[in-house]
Order: C-alpha cells, then sequence, then structure tokens
C-alpha cells in the first residue's frame, strides 16, 4: 500500500500561522515567570531600608523574531544602582570596601531552568 499527496500553491500562510501559535506560546512563559523572578529576587535582595528588594521590576520585549526578559532593578543613589553595589561590593567615603555578596545569579538560575523548560515544551507541543 503506498499513500501519495500533492500540493499546489504556497504554503506561507500556513507557515507563518504555525510561527505566530508558537510566538504566542514563548511569550506566555516568559509573561508567566516575570513575576516570579521578581518574587524571588525581592525575597533574596539583602534588607537595609526594603526599598531596593521592592524596586525589583521586570518587562518581556518581542523583536527581531526573539524574545526575552529583563529583571532590572530601580533603586538608586546618587546615580549609582544599589542593588549592583550589593551584588558586586563598593568603596566607602572612608576609603573602605564592602565586599559584594553573589544573591542574584542562585535565586535566578531555577527559575531560568523552569523557564528553559516549560518553553520548549510549549514549542514542541
Amino acid at each position: 500500500m503506498s499513500l501519495k499527496f500533492e500540493t499546489r500553491g504556497a504554503w506561507s500562510a500556513t507557515f507563518a500561522y504555525l510561527n505566530r501559535q508558537n510566538s504566542d506560546r514563548a511569550l506566555a512563559v516568559l509573561e508567566k515567570y516575570g513575576p516570579i523572578g521578581v518574587s524571588a529576587l525581592r525575597s533574596v535582595t539583602p534588607v537595609d531600608s526594603s526599598a531596593t528588594a521592592a524596586a525589583w521590576t521586570y518587562e518581556v520585549k518581542k523583536g527581531g523574531g526573539k524574545f526575552s526578559i529583563h529583571w532590572s532593578n530601580t533603586n538608586e543613589v546618587a546615580g549609582m544602582p544599589i542593588v549592583m553595589m550589593l551584588q558586586y561590593g563598593h568603596g566607602t567615603g572612608t576609603g573602605g570596601y564592602v565586599a559584594g555578596r553573589d544573591f542574584i545569579n542562585p535565586a535566578i538560575r531555577p527559575i531560568f531552568d523552569q523557564m528553559v523548560a516549560d518553553a520548549m515544551r510549549e514549542v514542541t507541543r
């Protein structure tokens, strides 16, 4: 027994539809993990006044056929992002140095892992 298919015309509309479906799924995965990442980062940010912990935000971007998620922290003093000073360390006004503490990477790494797994599951569905 044999089976034969013949097609005529272009498949561009079909491929465009399928790409839109995958794009919507990928975007949904990133939107799901934005608040999860903010929550994780807030929970591990060293707290003095809680202003830095409360200043975490996220943005999902789509452009050029790519998707990205950006977490950022808006708390600054004199133009310096406080979260970077906490993460990497900083000098003091009296000539001393305060060592940084890597709190961002350990908090966000498991979220990246789960996000990648979910995105792959959605796109290959």
